[in-house]
């Protein structure tokens, strides 16, 4: 039972554990490990027991937090590729020890983030934060991404999958986001104008919607549903611009149609559209401004007025916007 969840053999494991057991005179056994510590007198954390005045192992806190939580067995566990030996091992053999069963149903394991290609470290500044991300305050990207922008972007790559977090890669994201709520807002405005068939495009339809579901039964293969979508934007644009034809799609499919981008954008995905919100808020109409003015202060740049660049860059630092300027041109973030 011990090592099915990671596919570790016990006989790799008593190889691997040799020198560690010399090192460790209670530890009789490769698969042993610590269910309470003894605490040293520097410990915060210390409790009465039978076996020493100590704390839970690292193991056995993960273990009592999910029992008490959500009961001896619950459905879904998550958690770092990583974290599946020894860990998540660990938990199921203590779950098993004191329950009796496994402790989940089923396990999910989510997979690196990179950074341009690289493990991410601290040490080497090749790390981001989240704040980072939305202000483009750092030097691994040129701007700044929306939090649905990024979302979006993480979607594209399957969770059991290493995702490479970089710049062009971001700026993709950015655009199909944008074209896939743009054809939401035009698919929400579609009215059928009725005596719609059931022909060749009404089929396409229908499969590809099926597909999207099957691809999200397929261990929520999140990359394959958005690549079905995308074929289901390019009929939603041609039934817009006429180049295909309402004969050939029946009412009921066209609601099939609309219910699906629904339910799949903002109930399974958990996006937002972010157009919409930036529209009410006034926002569409700072986003033309900041654009006139770059646009402004290009034009100073490219003619040598240093100083009408500077004003505006000060100017607008003041209103604590921060102007980043890169061979691609120049962004704005707010501070």
């Amino acid at each position: 039972m011990y090592g099915q969840l990671s596919g570790r053999r016990m006989e790799d494991l008593i190889a691997e554990s040799r020198d560690d057991l010399k090192n460790q005179a209670e530890k009789k056994h490769p698969s042993d490990f610590a269910i309470w510590i003894k605490a040293d007198e520097r410990h915060l954390m210390r409790w009465p027991s039978p076996w020493s005045e100590g704390f839970p192992g690292w193991h056995l806190e993960c273990s009592a937090m999910s029992t008490k939580y959500l009961g001896k067995t619950f459905d879904i566990h998550g958690g770092g590729a990583d974290l599946k030996f020894p860990h998540h091992e660990n938990e199921i053999a203590q779950n098993y020890g004191a329950c009796g069963c496994g402790p989940a149903r089923y396990w999910m394991h989510g997979n690196m983030l990179l950074l341009n290609g690289k493990k991410m470290s601290k040490s080497d500044g090749n790390s981001i934060t989240p704040h980072e991300l939305f202000t483009g305050d750092s030097p691994h990207i040129s701007k700044g991404y929306t939090p649905m922008v990024i979302r979006f972007f993480m979607l594209q790559t399957h969770y059991r999958s290493t995702l490479d977090l970089n710049d062009e890669a971001l700026q993709a994201a950015e655009k199909g986001y944008r074209r896939l709520m743009e054809a939401h807002a035009t698919l929400e405005a579609m009215a059928h104008p009725g005596k719609g068939q059931a022909g060749s495009l009404d089929r396409e339809i229908r499969e590809l919607v099926g597909q999207a579901h099957e691809h999200m039964l397929d261990d929520f293969n999140t990359p394959r549903a958005l690549a079905t979508l995308f074929e289901l934007v390019t009929r939603i644009n041609g039934l817009k611009d006429g180049h295909l034809s309402f004969a050939q799609l029946t009412a009921e499919t066209l609601d099939l149609l609309q219910q699906t981008f629904q339910t799949f954008l903002f109930e399974l995905f958990g996006l937002t559209d972010e157009t919409k919100a930036a529209q009410g808020d006034g926002n569409g109409l700072v986003e033309g401004l900041m654009d006139l003015l770059l646009d402004l202060r290009q034009q100073a740049r490219a003619s040598k007025d240093w100083n009408t660049s500077d004003q505006i860059r000060d100017a607008l630092k003041e209103l604590h916007i921060v102007v980043k300027d890169s061979k691609e041109g120049s962004t704005w973030t707010r501070e």
